[in-house]
């Protein structure tokens, strides 16, 4: 197909990058997806776009790479001649940033210095239009209530430092060498594919197994913290809007919406049907079951569901984050198409319908989470 559109993905096995590709590839895009060498199978997101390598006229092509390696990352570019590049990979997790920080800074900083700078050499600067998938935790320590593209950052984490070096080098590019360049500054977005390390579907798996007799009880750290969660659909069609654009810009995506963690968790365990009371403050708190309507979940009344551990505390904390996205509706007609409650329920019927089939075994084969949330 002379006219079809091709597409790069970095972090192709991640949860955007996963939704981002089935996305284009029901846009008849040809997309190209970066992967790190593993020993163990870790494409679980995107099995099902899977085409066999032997076949003709492949439109979803897995490449090995890393992006602390830019010959690689300099080699695929010219091979694969991208359309559009979507940076999508990084070490995103906020609080084992602080355990790791110079890997995040050369993964998700220097890393997409790498592929600018890649894209620049090639002399591809009026070819490929590249996506630079930037973070609400630039805010960080907040300045405005909500955050929009013109708020100042302030970012609290090894993670969000990274990220705003990547930030300002995508937007030196584009004014340096006149590239389609833009960043995407996403607000949490989740969804039944999110990271199991990841305060929400940390939250939704632990319910599940609750429910199911599984597990007694979870652990989380900072109850309130507050975010602007939004589906992780939602926000890759908007991504492929912003390459779409007249002008290279860049765009908060966010609902407008801000939630606690304590409340995203009331939430979640309403969806067993299941009511819980928080007692105590800090540290000290603590939920337990006030009340059952489920008859399939027989969790003892007064049961003691979630605990506080330190350990989850980040050293320096971002208390409040909530996105403007309205520059997004006004110019490019975004609009979510789910609400948070959609969100919880999806991700909870997902994570009860994979601990029913025995995904995660008492015996042999479940994963025991010591994790960061």
């Amino acid at each position: 197909m002379a006219d079809q559109k091709v597409a790069f993905i970095t972090g192709v096995t991640g949860q955007d990058g996963a939704y981002l590709s089935e996305f284009l590839l029901k846009k008849g895009y040809k997309v190209h997806g970066l992967k790190r060498r593993s020993s163990l199978f870790n494409t679980d997101r995107i099995d099902h776009l899977y085409q066999d390598p032997h076949v003709d006229n492949q439109n979803f092509i897995l490449h090995y790479g890393d992006m602390t390696d830019s010959t690689n990352l300099t080699r695929l570019i010219q091979k694969i001649q991208p359309d559009e590049i979507y940076n999508l990979a990084a070490m995103s997790h906020v609080r084992v940033s602080f355990e790791m920080p110079e890997y995040v800074a050369d993964v998700d900083g220097i890393g997409t210095l790498r592929i600018l700078e890649a894209v620049r050499l090639l002399g591809l600067e009026k070819k490929t239009r590249i996506y630079q998938a930037s973070t609400s935790e630039l805010y960080g320590k907040i300045q405005e209530v909500p955050q929009k593209e013109s708020t100042p950052f302030y970012p609290r984490s090894p993670y969000g430092v990274a990220k705003i070096y990547a930030y300002w080098i995508t937007v030196n590019y584009r004014e340096a060498y006149n590239m389609f360049a833009c960043n995407g500054i996403l607000f949490n977005h989740e969804s039944p594919i999110r990271g199991e390390t990841f305060v929400t579907r940390k939250t939704t798996r632990a319910i599940s197994r609750i429910a199911l007799g599984l597990q007694d009880k979870f652990y989380l750290g900072n109850l309130d913290a507050k975010r602007d969660w939004g589906h992780a659909k939602d926000y890759v069609r908007m991504m492929w809007m912003i390459l779409q654009a007249d002008e290279p810009e860049d765009w908060v995506i966010a609902t407008g919406k801000s939630t606690t963690v304590r409340d995203f968790v009331r939430m979640a365990f309403a969806e067993v049907g299941v009511s819980i009371v928080f007692e105590g403050d800090g540290i000290n708190e603590k939920a337990f079951v006030e009340s059952c309507s489920n008859e399939k979940y027989q969790i003892p009344l007064g049961q003691e569901v979630l605990s506080i551990d330190e350990r989850y505390y980040r050293p320096t904390e971002v208390d409040l984050l909530i996105g403007d996205a309205t520059k997004a509706k006004e110019k490019l007609g975004w609009e979510c198409q789910y609400e948070l409650s959609d969100l919880v329920k999806d991700m909870m019927q997902s994570d009860l319908k994979l601990m029913l089939k025995g995904q995660y075994l008492e015996e042999g084969g479940y994963r025991t989470m010591n994790y960061y949330e």
